[in-house]
């Protein structure tokens, strides 16, 4: 007997790393100063859009329920992605997850990690089972053509 899907919605809490880790990473091109004044320009660039993704970290949640992926900003659901439509998914890096990837039967996705990566890998795995074993990019690309 298949189990099916838990259907009560969990809201992933908000990680702060990627987002300061891109704030941390401009301040660090301020060290190429040396070699022109273009890294001041690099510096504030790559810590403005850490910026950025600390905001988007404070404002934004992932909530699952039993039937999508919902993106919201404070209660406003901004977008729907329902799990029949997922072919694929993946958060890159697993000792240190940045990115999360996932592939929809019109669209492809990645996203900045600005979300507690485990909670995220526990209810991909929960709630979209059939995916959860997903060996490479490449194959998701032929389940599309099958």
């Amino acid at each position: 007997m298949a189990l099916s899907p838990p259907s009560d919605p969990v809201v992933l809490s908000p990680s702060y790393g990627v987002s300061l880790g891109v704030v941390g990473l401009g301040v660090a091109c301020l060290a190429l100063l040396p070699l022109g004044s273009w890294a001041l320009w690099v510096a504030l660039a790559v810590s403005l859009f850490g910026l950025f993704l600390v905001l988007q970290t404070a404002l934004l949640r992932l909530q699952f329920d039993g039937q999508a992926l919902v993106v919201r900003r404070g209660g406003e659901e901004l977008r729907r992605f329902p799990y029949d439509d997922w072919l694929a998914w993946r958060l890159f890096w697993p000792g240190l997850p940045v990115l999360f990837y996932f592939r929809e039967r019109r669209s492809i996705h990645l996203l900045p990690v600005l979300f507690d990566a485990s909670g995220l890998r526990e209810q991909l795995q929960q709630r979209l089972p059939r995916l959860s074993a997903t060996p490479s990019l490449a194959s998701a690309s032929s389940q599309d053509h099958a």
